[in-house]
């Protein structure tokens, strides 16, 4: 005891703790970048360095670093009861209460709310809903599960399945049969020479119809997709894109799972992406802002049709036998649900709204940079793509390590962004003001001519 008293956090760190998408022997080494407090949309690391956190941690600090607002919440009701679970039709108030104000801010006819704690977890439980659903209609053979290359919806063995990038499969033996993979709606780089966005859909969903039918429609269970793809690059659909692949699925009764993680609680404009981009989803999955990060929870939001169906089941067997130990945990309920009261306050939906403008605007003004090939986003989550040649779209050799060199420069000026493949990703905690969006692209574009000077 007295040897790791000793020791620094980042020590300890370096030593024992594994840490996800990591090289891990070289993190034995060098250790973590550790954060020891925040302050709006701030973080501070164990040196006093100050970081503008443009990555909302992992897409999902919605409200920034520190609150002791929502920590008294925490104290309150740890204090009262602590936990308790929600199996076998117990409850707590601060479950049912998050389960109603959900129920009154999803889209119409969605009012049923299964709680979790994590995205993985909703997303999980959605699948085998879907599942649960088909067998239910008495079509069992209805299994098969289709979402996107580039698309992330967890790490869990099922949801490794459904995240469709081979890094997450590698080693692992993943993915199982029955998970299909259609193009990713990726418009700068997968559009044919002189393809307009509409015609890029138009194929997408052709491509989509061709796979249900070469597959069976009988044996196609659902459709997953995130309204913007996060960790597939911060990717914003092409003009008409969901429209059309909503026709698609209704033509052959697929189900649609909504994961809005990192979408939902208005990071793209509205309070759901579904919202956004015309999405009638039966599945929502969110978690994420729920609670503005501060504390594990998630939820499924449930359409009348699987609904349905799950009552269905629960006659035919006596019991809905699925469940988590911490699914609606009071202490995550009752921060999630001061939340959600935050952003009926500050008017979370008209204030990403207003400040989206100059948001949109700083990636419109970096499409002249010479490194960037492309720059767009939505709401308050875009990127920009980061090239060697911009008539080209070619891509720096690997061996110049121009990603890190970014990451490393952006830091320098005090930036944190999320970085996938060559693409820099921005999706600040949603109380960003106009004026630290205008600091935030500045440090940005700072960090993009520091690169420049590198890899002339």
């Amino acid at each position: 005891m007295q040897q790791l008293l000793r020791n620094t956090a980042s020590q300890l760190d370096a030593a024992h703790s594994v840490h996800p998408h990591t090289d891990l022997r070289k993190h034995l080494d060098t250790g973590p970048l550790m954060i020891t407090r925040g302050e709006g949309i701030h973080v501070f690391d164990e040196n006093g360095n100050r970081y503008l956190e443009g990555a909302a941690g992992l897409w999902c600090a919605s409200l920034g670093f520190g609150s002791e607002r929502l920590g008294e919440v925490a104290k309150k009701a740890m204090t009262e009861l602590g936990y308790y679970h929600n199996f076998r039709g117990a409850s707590t108030v601060p479950a049912a209460e998050l389960s109603a104000k959900l129920a009154g801010i999803a889209p119409e006819g969605m009012d049923k709310i299964l709680l979790q704690s994590s995205g993985t977890e909703a997303n999980d439980t959605a699948l085998k809903l879907v599942w649960y659903y088909w067998d239910a209609k008495g079509m069992p053979a209805r299994r098969k599960i289709i979402s996107r290359t580039g698309a992330y919806h967890g790490t869990g063995t099922l949801t490794s399945c459904l995240t469709a990038k081979a890094n997450f499969h590698a080693g692992f033996g993943l993915p199982f049969d029955g998970f299909l993979y259609t193009t990713m709606p990726y418009h700068y780089r997968m559009a044919e020479p002189g393809e307009s966005e509409t015609d890029f859909s138009d194929r997408l969903a052709a491509e989509l119809e061709a796979m249900i039918l070469k597959e069976g429609p009988e044996t196609i269970a659902a459709f997953w997709a995130e309204p913007v793809m996060g960790s597939g690059g911060a990717i914003t659909p092409p003009e008409g894109y969901f429209p059309k692949i909503q026709a698609v699925l209704d033509k052959y009764e697929i189900l649609f799972v909504a994961d809005e993680v990192i979408c939902g609680f208005a990071r793209t404009g509205e309070m759901w992406g579904s919202q956004t981009y015309g999405i009638r989803p039966d599945m929502i999955c969110c978690a994420k802002a729920l609670s503005a990060a501060m504390l594990p929870v998630s939820a499924v939001i449930i359409g009348a049709r699987v609904f349905e169906a799950m009552l269905a089941q629960s006659d035919r067997f006596g019991t809905f036998v699925h469940g988590y130990t911490y699914g609606g945990h009071p202490v995550a309920c009752a921060v999630a649900n001061e939340v959600l009261a935050i952003y009926e306050e500050m008017d979370l939906v008209g204030h990403v709204k207003s400040v989206s403008k100059g948001f949109l605007a700083g990636f419109e003004a970096l499409r002249d940079h010479p490194l960037v090939g492309d720059a767009r986003g939505v709401g308050l989550i875009g990127a920009v793509e980061i090239v060697a040649d911009k008539p080209t779209k070619a891509m720096h050799e690997p061996g110049q390590k121009v990603m890190a060199q970014f990451d490393a420069a952006a830091r320098k000026r005090g930036l944190i962004t999320r970085l996938i493949g060559n693409r820099a990703a921005l999706s600040p905690p949603q109380i960003i003001t106009a004026s630290e969006v205008d600091d935030m692209f500045a440090r940005f574009r700072g960090a993009l001519d520091d690169v420049a000077c590198i890899v002339k």
